[in-house]
């Protein structure tokens, strides 16, 4: 791919032409989640049905800014993203699923909390680069992307990204020290 920005071109869940069922969510210490799965075909059947999958499970999950088909018990380099009103983002692409996605960029280093569906009971802080540049290719239509973002939304790609090469976010937290549990509000 060439340097320039190549945006998701008004890209939505929709255009994936089939409807995506919620699957149950795979928790460590399950060896899934540390497995990396080959990159896949985006224009396969499976594949489409896949993001669609990850979709409608994120959409059902209050919180959920991100999932990743590790966490649904399939090993391969496919995640969906939505950080639309969350109150720490500040660039929103909107609700996007890349495949065999890799980052080009990385810069700015800041420590954040981070939580996982696949981890429910645990937070912890993670030093991830504010500003990103991502390439990956959308399922269905098999167009490449280059993404570029930052912040929060930033934060949750290379978590989704890491969970597809087979990483916790609890496999790069600091130590122990770092490592929270979860609040729960009433």
């Amino acid at each position: 791919m060439t340097a320039e920005y190549v945006g998701l071109d008004g890209w939505t869940p929709e255009a994936l032409a089939v409807p995506g069922g919620v699957c149950p969510v795979v928790s460590a210490p399950d060896p899934l989640l540390s497995r990396p799965g080959p990159e896949v075909d985006p224009t396969s059947d499976e594949v489409v049905r896949l993001a669609a999958d990850l979709v409608a499970t994120m959409r059902v999950s209050p919180g959920c800014v991100g999932l990743a088909a590790p966490q649904v018990g399939v090993s391969a380099p496919v995640f969906a993203v939505d950080v639309t009103g969350h109150p720490k983002a500040v660039t929103v692409h909107g609700t996007f699923v890349l495949c065999n996605a890799r980052v080009v960029e990385a810069s700015r280093w800041k420590a954040g909390r981070e939580g996982c569906m696949s981890v429910p009971d645990l937070t912890g802080d993670v030093k991830r680069a504010s500003r990103l540049v991502v390439e990956g290719v959308l399922p269905g239509t098999g167009r490449p992307v280059r993404l570029a973002t930052d912040g929060f939304e930033a934060r949750a790609l290379q978590h989704e990204i890491d969970h597809c090469a087979g990483l916790l976010f609890l496999d790069r937290v600091a130590g122990a020290h770092a490592i929270y549990q979860r609040k729960v509000y009433l």
